[in-house]
């Protein structure tokens, strides 16, 4: 009988690198990986980039040792697909599951493709990952399609995504998002990559215990035997051989001990808004700098009295419209504007 991903009632764990790239640097991964206790092992085989000219991906003969892999370790193995041909090579491989990517999600033709090339293939799991904008119709739409084709093993993956300012991450998490699938979806499992949310490897511990404290079923992570020598990704890929000590410092809740989850899902949301306001208060600093340099070409004052009322009043009556206090407003704008005034005095001594 099929041995499919969700199957298990143990946390989902899948890890390996961002790309296959060498015989050898799989086999080490998978060495590690296997080691690790974990079950599952990744490896992207094709990687189509945002520009052409640099790595795509090792093609077929990765999907080769993806095989070895599978017959030399107690491991599974996926990779991702973009197009119906993939799929097709997946499956001539013996592949035991496949995720559809950020790019290809946002797409409902290229998933239907897949989708259509899935009918009546009841032996692989399949994953789908978040579009890069911030909507749950449109993932729900693309996991629909894969359902619809008769899919026995659907995952939904959350990945982050792509906003103007995403803060310290490389993708903002925004966690309402996976949550709310959650809502609309109970019966459907919902891993985090925290890998991509997080973009550099020492933010992947607290990305991956967020997702798990606030009810995740399970974690997909970057690993590779060298980072800093990756072809792709190399900033936030876990160094393969640290792998079972990372998993040893992360804490699985059971069912009982998800009764405060909101409360985790609530103080991450406002860690994410408070990198946020620091991200636009060193934005607003730089405005200052460039500012005191046309005061000083143009021998004006640094303090202006009413430039300052002006922006006072019109936060106080912005504040108005968040519920926010008069006088909280003036205190917080008191002191950003005393910063100010201390960068544009700065930079004239300076110059």
């Amino acid at each position: 009988m099929k041995e499919y991903l969700s199957a298990s009632t143990k946390p989902i764990i899948i890890c390996g690198p961002c790309s296959a790239e060498s015989y050898s640097q799989m086999q080490v991964c998978a060495n590690d990986v296997a080691k690790a206790g974990v079950g599952w092992f990744r490896a992207g085989i094709w990687k189509p980039r945002t520009r052409p000219n640099s790595f795509e991906g090792i093609g077929e003969e990765g999907l080769l040792w993806l095989k070895e892999i599978k017959e030399q370790f107690p491991l599974k193995v996926c990779t991702e697909v973009a197009s119906p041909y993939h799929l097709e090579l997946c499956l001539k491989y013996g592949i035991d599951a496949i995720w559809i990517g950020a790019r290809t999600c946002a797409n409902p033709f290229s998933v239907q493709e897949i989708a259509n090339s899935l009918q009546g293939i009841k032996d692989i799991s399949v994953l789908v990952k978040n579009p890069p904008i911030p909507n749950v119709s449109t993932w729900l739409g693309s996991l629909e399609r894969i359902e619809k084709a008769g899919c026995e093993d659907l995952i939904a993956i959350h990945r982050g995504f792509e906003l103007g300012n995403n803060g310290i991450y490389r993708q903002s998490p925004d966690w309402r998002i996976p949550l709310e699938l959650k809502r609309l979806r109970k019966d459907l499992k919902i891993i985090c990559d925290p890998s991509h949310i997080a973009g550099k490897r020492e933010l992947v511990k607290e990305i991956s215990q967020c997702a798990l404290s606030i009810g995740f079923d399970g974690l997909m992570i970057e690993t590779h035997p060298n980072p800093p020598q990756a072809q792709t990704d190399k900033s936030q890929q876990l160094y393969s051989s640290t792998l079972k000590d990372f998993i040893a410092q992360l804490s699985f809740p059971s069912l009982l001990e998800k009764k405060n989850e909101s409360l985790t899902l609530y103080r991450q949301e406002i860690n994410d808004i408070d990198q946020k306001l620091c991200a636009l208060l060193g934005e607003r600093m730089q405005m200052s700098k460039k500012i005191a340099k046309i005061k000083l070409e143009n021998n004006m004052s640094v303090f202006q009295l009413s430039r300052w009322q002006e922006v006072l009043n019109n936060m106080i009556q912005q504040g108005k419209d968040y519920e926010l206090s008069e006088d909280f407003i003036k205190e917080i704008y008191t002191l950003i504007h005393q910063e100010s005034i201390r960068v544009q005095t700065r930079y004239s001594k300076e110059k």
